[in-house]
C-alpha cells in the first residue's frame, strides 16, 4: 500500500502554547488512519495544518514522497487534500449543487452552465449514496444525515486523495452513522486515504485500519487497529491507567430533596412523577426523541409547562421562572453548551461567574475578592486548560469548554443539579473528570439528574436508572440489575422494569 501523506517534525505553536510538537504521521492510500485524543492534544491543530489554515506552521509535509507547502487553503485544496469539519460550511438557502460546487462553478462564455452544473452534482451525490435527490433542493430542506453527506460530496467534487473527517457522526443517530460507515469504506476501496478523528472509540474499532494517538500535542504511539485494544488506547491517550473512568460513592443517599408530581408537557411529556434524594444520582435513560432534555427543560422552568407540581426542599417552584429555580438551588446544564450554555466571546472567569455575581455583591457593588477561591475550586479543581482565565471560552477545547460549564454552575452550590449529555463530544480524560465532579458534588450532597446517551456512563454514575419512553416514565433499575442491556430494552419497550 502506497504512502499517500507523511509528517516529519510538524510543530505549531500559539502565542506562548505549542499546540503540536514535532509531529511524525504517516497515512497509506485506501486506508482509513484515525486520529484520536484528549481534547487539547492537538488533533484540531494538526487538521488546520493539513487544510491550509496556518502559514507559520515547521516540520515537511510529502505527498506522494514530494515535499508540498500547505500554508494556504487553496494550496491544500491543490494538494489533494479534503476537509469534512464538525460545524458543516453548507450554505442552506443555497441549493444542493451551488454548495457541492461553491468556489468552481461552471460557465459558458461568461454565464452559469447550469447542465453542467446540473451533472456535476448528480456526479457528486451519487458517490455519497444521494442519487434520488434533485441537484436543485435547498440544503435547508435535508435532514442531518443528509446534509452531513452533502458535505462529503462537496470535498469530493475536488476529487481529493486524502480525506479528512472531523467528528462526523456527531449529530448522526445510529443507522445513520451505519449508512457513513458504508459510503466510507467504498471510498476507502476507491483508493482514497481517510483520516478520521473521533472521541468515539468503538467507532475508531469498527471502521479504522489503523489509529495514531495524540497526548500533549506530540504523536506518542501508531498501532494497527488489530494489534491494540481500547484499553491500551485510552491508556496512550492519558498517559496511565485507565483502570477506572467512573468514580464510585460509598455515602448513601439522604432525603429527598426534589419532588416532581405529574409533570406533564402535552406532545412532549405526560404525567411524570419521581424525587431525587440529597446525595443521589439519579439517571434518565430513553432513546433520542423520549422527551429527555425537554422534561429536565420544563422541570427547572427553561420551557413552560402544562400541568404537575415541581417541590424543592418542600417548596413548589413557579413554572417557566428558571432564574427563580436558579435562586432555589436548582441548576441546568443544557445540551448545545455553545448556543446555550457559555458566551463564547468572554473569558473563562467572566462565564465563570455569571450565575453567582450577586453572591459576590455587598450593598450593590461587585466585590472581586472572592474570584481567587472561585478560581482555584472550580477551574484548578477541574483542571481547566490552559490555566488561564482571562482567556476567551471560545478558543478553548470542546473539553475544556465542557469544563467551564460545569464549573459555573458547580460554583452556584446547587441542591440539585441536572446535567444533560455533560460529557457529549469531550474526550476520555476531560470525561473521567467530569465524572470526578458529579461523584464529589453528590458526596457533598447534592442531588443529581443525570441525562446521557452514553450507557456505561449513565449506568457507572446513576444509583438508579428511571426510564423514558415516548415521553412516559415507565418505571426504573437499580442495583445488579441495572445494565446496559437492561437500559437498552427497556428503553425500546422489550423488557418490563418495576414501576417506581
Amino acid at each position: 500500500m502506497s504512502v499517500a501523506l507523511e509528517l516529519h517534525g510538524v510543530s505549531k505553536s500559539y502565542p506562548g502554547t505549542p499546540a503540536v510538537r514535532e509531529v511524525d504521521l504517516q497515512i497509506r492510500a485506501g486506508e482509513v488512519h484515525a486520529l484520536v485524543g484528549e481534547n487539547g492534544a492537538g488533533k484540531s491543530t494538526l487538521m488546520k495544518i493539513l487544510a491550509g489554515s496556518f502559514d507559520d506552521y515547521t516540520g515537511e509535509v510529502l505527498m506522494d514522497g514530494r515535499p508540498v507547502e500547505l500554508r494556504a487553503p487553496a494550496l491544500a485544496k491543490a494538494a489533494g487534500i479534503g476537509m469534512i469539519h464538525q460545524e458543516l460550511s453548507l450554505a442552506p438557502p443555497l441549493s444542493l449543487a451551488e454548495n457541492i460546487l461553491a468556489g468552481r462553478l461552471p460557465s459558458r462564455r461568461g454565464l452559469l452552465d447550469r447542465a453542467a452544473l446540473r451533472r456535476e452534482a448528480v456526479r457528486c451525490l451519487d458517490l455519497v449514496g444521494l442519487s434520488h435527490l434533485e441537484p436543485e433542493t435547498p440544503v435547508e430542506d435535508l435532514s442531518q444525515h443528509e446534509a452531513q453527506l452533502v458535505e462529503i460530496a462537496k470535498a469530493l467534487g475536488n476529487q481529493p486523495r486524502i480525506l479528512v473527517m472531523d467528528e462526523p457522526t456527531s449529530a448522526l443517530g445510529r443507522e445513520e452513522v451505519e449508512r457513513l460507515f458504508g459510503i466510507i469504506r467504498r471510498l476507502r476501496e476507491l483508493g482514497i486515504a481517510i483520516v478520521y478523528i473521533s472521541h468515539h472509540l468503538p467507532e475508531v474499532f469498527a471502521l479504522a485500519d489503523r489509529v495514531t494517538v495524540l497526548r500533549d500535542g506530540r504523536c506518542v504511539g501508531t498501532r494497527a487497529i488489530g494489534e491494540v485494544t481500547s484499553k491500551q488506547v485510552v491508556e496512550l491517550m492519558i498517559g496511565g491507567s485507565a483502570a477506572s473512568l467512573y468514580a464510585r460513592r460509598a455515602n448513601p443517599p439522604g432525603e429527598a430533596l426534589l419532588r416532581v408530581e405529574d409533570l406533564t408537557r402535552w406532545g412532549f411529556f405526560h404525567h411524570c412523577s419521581f424525587e431525587v434524594r440529597a446525595g443521589e444520582v439519579v439517571g434518565l435513560g430513553g432513546l433520542a426523541g423520549a422527551g429527555r432534555s425537554e422534561l429536565a427543560r420544563s422541570l427547572c422552568g427553561v420551557d413552560p409547562r402544562d400541568g404537575g407540581v415541581v417541590r424543592l426542599a418542600g417548596r413548589a417552584l413557579a413554572p417557566h421562572r428558571y432564574a427563580d429555580a436558579v435562586r432555589a438551588g436548582l441548576a441546568y446544564l443544557p445540551e448545545e453548551r455553545k448556543s446555550q450554555g457559555l458566551a463564547l466571546r468572554l473569558s473563562v472567569m467572566e462565564n465563570l461567574l455569571a450565575a453567582v455575581i450577586p453572591r459576590c455583591c455587598r450593598a450593590g457593588v461587585y466585590q472581586p475578592a472572592r474570584e481567587p477561591a472561585l478560581r482555584g475550586r472550580w477551574l484548578d479543581g477541574l483542571n481547566v486548560q490552559p490555566p488561564d482565565p482571562l482567556r476567551e471560552v471560545g478558543t478553548l477545547s470542546g473539553g475544556n469548554q465542557q469544563k467551564v460549564l460545569l464549573a459555573k454552575w458547580l460554583a452556584t452550590d446547587p441542591r440539585v443539579l441536572i446535567l444533560d449529555e455533560p460529557t457529549r463530544g469531550v474526550d476520555v480524560g476531560a470525561k473521567a473528570i467530569i465524572h470526578r465532579a458529579i461523584a464529589e458534588a453528590a458526596d457533598r450532597g447534592t442531588g443529581v439528574i443525570l441525562i446521557s446517551s452514553d450507557l456505561p456512563e449513565l449506568v457507572g454514575l446513576a444509583d438508579r436508572v428511571l426510564i423514558l419512553r415516548r415521553g412516559r416514565l415507565v418505571g426504573e433499575l437499580s442495583g445488579p440489575g441495572c445494565t446496559e442491556e437492561a437500559v437498552l430494552l427497556a428503553a425500546n419497550g422489550e423488557e418490563p422494569v418495576a414501576v417506581s
